[in-house]
Formats: C-alpha cells, sequence, structure tokens
C-alpha cells in the first residue's frame, strides 16, 4: 500500500499545488480587476466632481447674468419713470404760467399755428379769458383774423385751431408729447450724465 499511498499523496499534492496555482491567479486576476475597477471609479469620481464644478459654475454665471439683467430693467424702468416725471412736471410748469407770460405764449403759437388767418380758436373753459387776450394780440399781426370759439375743450392748456374740417391740436398735452418723441434723449442725459 505504500505506492497506492504515494500515489494519492503525490495525486493530493498535485491537486493540491493546482488548486493553489489556480487561486493564486484568481486572486491576482480578481486584485487586478478590483484596482481597475477602483481606477475607473475614481476618474468617473473626479469627471463627475469636475462637471459638477463647471455646471455649478455657468449655473451662478447664467444667475449673475440674469441679476445684472434685472438690475439694468429695473434701472431703466426708473430712469424713464423719472423722465415720465420729468414731462409731467414740464406740462404743469407750462399750465402754471403767470399770465402775461402765458398770453404772450399763447400768442405765439396762435401766429405760428394759423395757415388761413381765419381758423376758430377752441380753449379750455379755465382758458376763455386768457384765449381771448391771446387772440386779441394774434389779431393785430398782418393778415390774421382768428375767432374765439364758444366750445370749450377738455385740455390743460394751449387750444384747438379749426377751420372747417382741419384742426390743428395745440394743446399743451400733444405739444409735450411730440416734444418728448424729439427730445426725450436730450432730457435723460440731462438727468443721467
Amino acid at each position: 500500500m505504500d505506492g497506492i499511498e504515494r500515489i494519492s499523496r503525490r495525486l493530493a499534492e498535485d491537486a493540491q499545488a493546482e488548486i493553489d496555482r489556480v487561486l493564486s491567479g484568481a486572486k491576482a486576476k480578481a486584485e487586478e480587476t478590483a484596482q481597475r475597477y477602483k481606477a475607473q471609479a475614481e476618474a468617473e469620481e473626479k469627471e463627475l466632481g469636475e462637471r459638477g464644478e463647471r455646471a455649478a459654475a455657468e449655473r451662478e454665471e447664467r444667475l449673475v447674468s440674469m441679476a445684472q439683467m434685472e438690475s439694468r430693467k429695473i434701472l431703466l424702468a426708473a430712469r424713464q419713470e423719472m423722465v415720465e416725471k420729468a414731462y409731467a412736471l414740464a406740462l404743469d410748469r407750462l399750465s402754471k404760467l403767470p399770465e402775461a407770460r402765458y398770453v404772450s405764449v399763447l400768442t405765439d403759437l396762435l401766429v405760428q399755428a394759423s395757415s388761413t388767418g381765419k381758423e376758430e380758436a377752441v380753449f379750455s373753459a379755465k382758458d376763455q379769458k386768457v384765449g381771448k387776450m391771446a387772440l386779441s394780440k394774434a389779431n393785430a399781426k398782418p393778415g390774421l383774423n382768428l375767432t374765439l370759439s364758444k366750445d370749450t375743450a377738455d385740455i390743460r392748456g394751449g387750444f384747438l385751431l379749426r377751420d372747417k374740417n382741419v384742426e390743428v391740436n395745440c394743446a399743451f398735452e400733444t405739444l409735450v408729447r411730440l416734444a418728448r418723441a424729439e427730445t426725450s434723449g436730450a432730457v435723460a442725459k440731462t438727468l443721467f450724465p
């Protein structure tokens, strides 16, 4: 039995050596696979971190840009409001000129606005008296024979000049609105140098 035992032992030793060799190879392969996956996981983690940082930076940049745009819109709205107030103040001051100056302004406007010299001037109810005075001064100019209308206009100041089917609107509100279209840039520059 000595030979069978030796053969059995030899087979067992060979089997054990083969098992050790296979296990050693498997362990090495497992270690290599683990290292490869660990390196891949670290690379993906780094890439995700960088992507997250880039995304956060881009989001921050967008938010800052949106905040700046909103700030500019608010500033522009405030400036537009101030320009609007400047024109409202101009209209208010124009409507409240001292009587002599007011009559002079109306007279000049009547002379400039008249095309035939025979129009009818319509004033607001409050401006009937100064309107008569302005018409009297305007009619002193050669070629003018303007008349005062019995009608009144719902305007703050100025007048409407009628000749048959033609009406020239010289209401202060209209004149200020028309002047605004031409002067708003200069007014804004003056208000906000």
